[in-house]
């Protein structure tokens, strides 16, 4: 379905800033704040019709660079269940299988009561079962292998996980500067 199409907005050092609708993106080129664009195949938007009965088309590319502030700060993503699952590919992060969203759990690697924190370098997914066996313990207290070391997503990867309908050629864009951490994140 067309209209779940996002379009990823770049800042022009090529930054991703965030996911477009068709309609956001009309506004930039509208706007004319578009400066460069990329991608294989463009999306066409049609609009109302003039008084000649002649209608108004603008092509979009599912890739755009805008102008305005390019902020230097490190970047922080937000930490969220459905983000860390889709990280960690609905796995289990000590069993290794595979799982519905209802039936994971955010686990603290280093567990809250003995300091752990809240961020992405501390949590995995992990099943209910694993979780409850696991418990308030360390993964070595409790004779538990993680499965993979746990990371924080850079600006790209968090793209990834932020849209689950990613185009071709804006995967490509994305892939291409991920941090290689994990190679089978774009799996």
């Amino acid at each position: 379905m067309t209209s779940s199409i996002r379009i990823l907005r770049l800042n022009k050092t090529g930054v991703p800033t965030s996911w477009l609708t068709r309609e956001e993106a009309v506004t930039l080129y509208a706007k004319e704040l578009v400066l460069w664009s990329l991608g294989d195949d463009e999306l066409i938007m049609h609009g109302g019709y003039n008084r000649l009965g002649e209608r108004s088309v603008m092509s979009l590319s599912p890739i755009i660079a805008c102008d305005g502030d390019i902020r230097h700060h490190k970047f922080a993503p937000a930490l969220s269940n459905r983000m860390l699952f889709r990280r960690d590919h609905h796995r289990c992060m000590y069993c290794g299988n595979e799982f519905s969203g209802s039936e994971l759990t955010r686990d603290h690697i280093r567990p809250r009561s003995m300091g752990g924190r809240d961020r992405w370098t501390n949590v995995v997914t992990a099943c209910k079962r694993c979780n409850l066996h696991k418990g308030g313990r360390t993964p070595e207290q409790a004779g538990m292998e993680l499965l993979a070391v746990p990371f924080s997503p850079n600006v790209f990867e968090f793209m990834y996980l932020a849209n689950h309908r990613i185009r071709g050629d804006q995967m490509d864009y994305l892939k291409a500067r991920f941090s290689g951490r994990r190679e089978w994140l774009a799996a």
